[in-house]
C-alpha cells in the first residue's frame, strides 16, 4: 500500500485527493493537514511515502517546507500548484527543489471529478521514484557555462537531437542541456508537461544554456544552437523542407496518453532525419516512446537512454532498453559529453 500524506490549505482539495487515495485499491490515507507546521509532526508519526503539498500555505509556504524536508528526510512530493505565470516559476523552482511532480489546481472546482485518474497515476510514479537529499543552499545553484556563442544560423538537414523525458526530466534536462556547446545541431524535446509551464521551464533552461532554448513554434525553422521544447498539450515533430528543416506544433489527439508524446516525436525524426537522428530517452514512468525509438535503432540512428542509477523513474529508459531501441546506457552526467562527440561523428 502507498500511503499519501495530504498538506493543503483548501478544504475542497483536501476533500478530493482524500477520496482519490481513498478510492484507490493500492493506497492509503496517512492522513490530511493544512499547513506544513502539523505535517511535520505527522511525517514523524506516519512514515508516508508520498506528499501532496500544495504551494501557497500560511505559516510556512510550501517551498520552504520541502527545502527542509528534502535536506533531512528526502520523501517523494507531488506539488499542487496554481495556473498562473507566477504559479508556473514556483512549481519549477519546486521541482529544482526535489520535488518528483506537479499537478495544477484546476481552473474552477467543477472540474476536480475529471482528474482523479491523473492524480492516482503520478501518486503512482512518485513512490517508484528515486529521492536523495539536498544540501540547503546549494539546490538552485546552475551548472557554469561559458558565453553564449549560438550563431542561430540555419541548420542544413543532417544531424538532429531528439530528446523524451517524463517525471524527473526537469532536472535531468536542466543537467544535459547546459552541458552542449553553442554550436549543437537542432535539439527536439518533448517533455511530459501540462499547458501553461512549458514557456517558463524553457525560459529557465535558457537562462543556464550556451545554445537558446525556446518553447517549439509550428512552421518554424530547425536552427543550430537552439533547443525547442514542445508547448505543454501540443504534439511537436521534426518536418524535412528540402535541405531544411522546420517544426510542426500540433493539437492531434494524444499518443500513449500523452500530448506531447515521445512516441510522435521520435516517430517524426525516424521519417524525416532517418539515420541523421540521435535520440535520448531520460527519466519517466511508462513506456512513451519504446516503440519509435525501436524503429529509430533500425534506420540506423543513435540512440542513448539514461542509467536507472542516474534517473528519478527508470520506466521509460527500461522499457525502451527491453524493446531493442537502446545503443547506449548511460548515467544521466555523462548524456551531454557524448552527445557532443556523436554530433562530430558522421551518421
Amino acid at each position: 500500500m502507498i500511503k499519501v500524506l495530504v498538506i493543503d490549505d483548501s478544504a475542497v482539495m483536501r476533500s478530493f485527493l482524500g477520496r482519490v487515495i481513498g478510492s484507490q485499491p493500492d493506497m492509503e490515507l496517512a492522513g490530511v493537514v493544512p499547513d506544513p507546521l502539523l505535517a511535520i509532526d505527522r511525517v514523524r508519526r506516519s512514515a508516508p511515502d508520498v506528499i501532496t503539498l500544495d504551494v501557497e500555505m500560511p505559516g510556512m509556504n510550501g517551498l520552504d517546507f520541502l527545502r527542509n524536508l528534502m535536506a533531512v528526510r528526502p520523501l517523494p512530493v507531488i506539488m499542487i500548484s496554481s495556473l498562473t505565470t507566477s504559479g508556473a516559476e514556483t512549481t519549477l523552482r519546486a521541482l529544482e527543489l526535489g520535488a518528483v511532480d506537479f499537478f495544477p489546481k484546476p481552473a474552477s472546482f467543477e472540474q476536480l471529478d475529471g482528474l482523479g485518474i491523473d492524480i492516482a497515476e503520478k501518486i503512482r510514479a512518485a513512490a517508484s521514484a528515486r529521492v536523495s537529499r539536498r544540501r540547503p543552499g546549494r539546490e538552485m545553484q546552475a551548472p557554469a557555462i561559458a558565453p553564449r556563442t549560438s550563431l542561430g544560423r540555419a541548420a542544413s538537414a543532417g544531424t538532429v537531437v531528439g530528446i523524451g523525458a517524463s517525471t524527473g526530466g526537469v532536472e535531468a534536462l536542466r543537467i544535459v542541456l547546459p552541458g552542449l556547446p553553442a554550436d549543437m545541431p537542432p535539439v527536439l524535446i518533448a517533455q511530459h508537461m501540462l499547458p501553461g509551464f512549458t514557456a517558463t521551464f524553457a525560459s529557465r533552461l535558457d537562462a543556464i544554456c550556451q545554445i537558446t532554448v525556446k518553447e517549439a513554434e509550428d512552421g518554424e525553422e530547425a536552427l543550430a544552437g537552439h533547443a525547442y521544447v514542445a508547448a505543454g498539450g501540443r504534439h511537436l515533430e521534426l518536418v524535412r523542407r528540402g535541405q531544411r528543416y522546420t517544426l510542426r506544433v500540433s493539437d492531434d489527439p494524444p499518443v500513449n496518453r500523452h500530448r506531447p508524446s515521445v512516441e510522435t516525436l521520435f516517430r517524426s525524426l525516424e521519417a524525416h532525419a532517418g539515420a541523421q537522428a540521435i535520440g535520448v530517452m531520460l527519466t519517466g514512468m511508462g513506456g512513451d516512446g519504446a516503440e519509435a525509438m525501436v524503429s529509430l535503432r533500425r534506420r540506423g540512428a543513435r540512440t542513448i537512454a539514461q542509467d536507472e542509477a542516474s534517473c528519478v523513474v527508470f520506466g521509460m529508459p527500461r522499457q525502451a532498453i527491453a524493446a531493442g531501441g537502446v545503443r547506449e546506457v548511460l548515467p544521466l552526467s555523462d548524456i551531454p559529453a557524448r552527445l557532443e562527440a556523436l554530433v562530430q561523428t558522421p551518421a
